[in-house]
C-alpha cells in the first residue's frame, strides 16, 4: 500500500506539472482544485496569501492523489494488468469527481469549459492513471 500511495503522490505531481503547461498555454483559466478552494474554502483560507493558498491546494491535491493510488492498488490484479487500466482509471477518477463528488459538495463550475480545457483535463487524468499503474516505470 505504501508503494501504491507513493505512486499516487508522484502521479499527482506529474499531473500538476502538466496542468502548469496547459494553464500557461491558456487552455484552462483555473484548475478544478483551484475552483474547489475558491468556491468552498472557508473565509480564513481565502485570506491566505496566494503562495499559501497555492501550497494548500497542491497539498490537498497530493493527498487526494495518494488516496487514488491506494484505491487503484485495491482493484483486482487481472484488471490492473491490462495495458489500458491506468489511463482509464485516471479518467474515471475525474468523471466520478465531476459527476458525483462536486455536486454533493455543492461545487459549481463558474465557467463552462471549452473543448480544449476538457481535453487537457482528460490528458492530465490519463497521465495520473498511467503513473499510478506504473506504466512509466522501468520493467525488470
Amino acid at each position: 500500500m505504501a508503494r501504491a500511495g507513493a505512486r499516487g503522490l508522484v502521479a499527482a505531481l506529474a499531473m500538476s506539472g502538466l496542468r502548469t503547461v496547459t494553464g500557461s498555454l491558456g487552455l484552462m483559466r483555473r484548475t478544478p482544485p483551484e475552483q474547489v478552494v475558491e468556491l468552498s474554502a472557508p473565509r480564513t483560507m481565502r485570506k491566505l496569501p496566494t503562495g499559501g493558498r497555492t501550497a494548500l491546494v497542491e497539498g490537498a491535491h497530493c493527498v487526494y492523489g495518494v488516496a487514488g493510488g491506494v484505491v487503484y492498488a485495491l482493484l483486482p490484479e487481472r484488471i490492473r494488468q491490462q495495458w489500458w487500466a491506468g489511463s482509464c482509471y485516471g479518467v474515471a477518477v475525474w468523471l466520478v469527481f465531476e459527476a458525483a463528488i462536486a455536486p454533493v459538495l455543492g461545487l459549481r463550475h463558474p465557467e463552462r469549459r471549452k473543448l480544449l480545457a476538457r481535453a487537457a483535463l482528460v490528458a492530465d487524468h490519463a497521465l495520473y492513471g498511467v503513473v499510478v499503474a506504473g506504466g512509466l516505470a522501468p520493467r525488470p
